[in-house]
């Protein structure tokens, strides 16, 4: 059983839980699972959980996001990129000035309303499902954070920019929005994500070159350990007659561990147990004067 993290290049024509599938097959195990939806057309980082880092899924998610885009200006969709329905065509007569002004315009927190073609849920049902019946629904608003938007060319009616972003942030909406601003609607062309949290796309594989590291025995270069997600934690070691606890995720207390320290309330600690094997996370609560399990990750 593999347990770790392989950041994946995903390329334009896959769905995430196709990518999931294809993997399942490379590494000849079914316990797999990706952190976020990336559109099918959409191309770029797609980090994948293996075994115990399954658990894993849902605090990569919560990262913030860096994309590069092209906005395509003068074209408004029913799935806001290129792919849908063309609902209006404007002419576009801004400036680029004007443009950099709508963009910065969005730096910062913003209520965004999610696209009728996602995966969020009313009523479960999924929304992209209630778009291909025919089918609107009320959206709430929410808030999202713009860290940072760049434009890196200008080819108009085509704008390319690089985005970070907090979590939930829908790209395509963004798009849209922008366009909204200017007058004369827009919608997005492409899109690559290039970070999520601490995974770069330097550090991503293709499905085809992983596919080839595996029948060169090499599957397990691609393969990022549970722990270095959690690099700027704090380690800590239990002694050996304590171990058992570890491995049961019962809660420690300080004389229980080889440093004999005390952190500070809710800090999330790294706890390792015989021979470096990383156990989980802990956070020293003061109320009880011990370290609770906030998340076990003990190899499957």
């Amino acid at each position: 059983m593999i347990n770790g993290i392989i950041v994946i290049q995903k390329e334009a024509g896959y769905t995430s839980h196709d990518v999931v599938a294809k993997m399942r097959g490379i590494c000849g195990q079914k316990k797999i699972g990706h952190t976020g939806t990336l559109d099918p057309e959409a191309t770029g980082v797609l980090p994948v959980c293996l075994g115990s880092g399954t658990k894993l899924c849902d605090m990569l998610a919560d990262r913030d996001k860096e994309y590069v885009a092209e906005l395509l200006l003068g074209m408004e969709t029913d799935t806001q990129d290129t792919t849908g329905k063309v609902l209006a065509e404007r002419p576009v007569e801004v400036t680029e000035e004007e443009v950099r002004r709508a963009c910065d315009s969005f730096v910062g927190e913003y209520a965004q309303v999610p696209p009728m073609y996602s995966a969020l849920k009313v009523n479960g049902k999924k929304l992209y499902e209630l778009a291909r019946a025919g089918l609107e629904v009320e959206r709430k608003a929410r808030p999202v954070v713009i860290h940072k938007l760049e434009i890196l060319e200008f080819r108009l009616p085509a704008v390319v920019f690089s985005v970070s972003c907090s979590k939930g942030t829908y790209i395509r909406t963004l798009c849209a929005d922008i366009g909204q601003k200017l007058g004369c609607g827009g919608t997005m062309a492409h899109l690559k994500r290039t970070r999520v949290g601490e995974f770069c796309l330097e550090d991503a594989v293709t499905l085809e070159q992983l596919q080839g590291m595996k029948e060169e025995g090499r599957l397990a270069d691609a393969v990022l350990p549970v722990d270095s997600v959690f690099g700027k934690c704090p380690a800590m070691h239990v002694s050996a007659e304590f171990l058992n606890l570890l491995k049961n995720g019962n809660v420690l207390r300080t004389e229980q561990t080889e440093e004999k320290r005390v952190y500070s309330p809710g800090e999330w600690i790294r706890v390792y147990g015989a021979n470096e094997a990383f156990a989980g996370i802990y956070a020293f609560e003061s109320r009880r004067e011990c370290y609770i399990p906030v998340k076990m990750f003990l190899p499957l």
